[in-house]
């Protein structure tokens, strides 16, 4: 059943699209109706993390899908995690990097498969391991950079602090947005833009907002949205009527953009999630073992 504790939302009960591997991403793009994502890692005998983006061709709201929907991307990434697809076509994707290849951001050819390097350092110091990334209407790119992979075993020691970045693609600059955190990890804006919502499932787990300033940097004063669960919020969405949402252990959770939870779309053990579908309204949800999908009367922000 779905729990929604007002109109907000959700229309459909939540059905299975397919059993498959589907960690992260996730992404849909509207000119193929596929979805993008990418694998749970899977640590080879010396600890390396292999993780591989899949394609699955969707078919409008027709579920189940079968498996032969299913294709490979990109075979191996350099433990791949967030993506978003931009306004150019390209996949970016968030690259963690292991204990011998660097953690980026990289852009991905949804033809070929080709990655290239968009940024990997910071004043020549190397990135962390990056996280989730969007990329705002103006071409920047912002991004999240917690120390995961070296609490995980496979990053060296952090050289720089767990930050929020935005990248400028025109002068190829670099900055660090927002260092508030412990481990910042989702990141979506308002549906104008003027807010950028950040999930830190450190300590405490909560939801953060920074206004979003004229010159495209954050303005100092923040606020607490909402709390989350132990070891979330992660993933973070926005819908067209700026509600905000957020992966937790039972599911996805709803909020009012001042913070109060409105309900939630239950898909236990939910990784994270992407608005997708021919009108937008489609709630597409991995849990590592599956993809799940809930049919809204809502659509997601661009």
């Amino acid at each position: 059943m779905i729990s929604i504790l007002s109109e907000t939302c959700v229309v459909s009960d939540v059905v299975r699209v397919l059993d498959v591997d589907a960690h992260e991403g996730p992404v849909y793009a509207a000119d193929e109706d596929a979805l993008y994502f990418t694998t749970l890692p899977r640590r080879d005998a010396n600890g390396v993390p292999h993780v591989a983006i899949r394609r699955l061709q969707l078919d409008g709201l027709r579920f189940p899908l079968n498996s032969s929907a299913l294709t490979t991307l990109r075979e191996e990434t350099d433990c791949a995690n967030g993506m978003f697809l931009g306004r150019d076509g390209r996949l970016y994707v968030c690259e963690q990097g292991n204990l011998s290849e660097p953690a980026r951001i990289s852009t991905v050819d949804r033809v070929t498969g080709a990655a290239a390097t968009l940024v990997d350092s910071l004043d020549g110091l190397p990135l962390n391991s990056p996280n989730d990334v969007v990329v705002h209407s103006d071409g920047s790119v912002w991004f999240t950079d917690p120390s995961y992979g070296y609490l995980q075993g496979f990053r060296p020691a952090p050289q720089l602090r767990d930050a929020v970045y935005r990248y400028d693609p025109v002068t190829g600059k670099l900055n660090v947005a927002a260092r508030l955190f412990d481990k910042p990890n989702g990141l979506a804006f308002s549906p104008d833009e003027s807010v950028l919502y950040v999930a830190d499932n450190g300590w405490p787990h909560h939801i953060l907002a920074f206004d979003v300033l004229a010159d495209g940097l954050l303005g100092s004063r923040l606020r607490r949205v909402a709390m989350g669960a132990r070891g979330h919020p992660d993933g973070l969405k926005v819908d067209v009527e700026g509600r905000i949402y957020a992966s937790a252990p039972s599911g996805v959770q709803v909020f009012a953009p001042g913070g109060l939870l409105l309900g939630e779309v239950p898909v236990p053990g939910a990784v994270n999630f992407t608005f997708g579908g021919p009108e937008g309204n489609v709630l597409f949800v991995t849990t590592d073992t599956a993809i799940w999908a809930a049919i809204l009367n809502t659509q997601g922000a661009v």
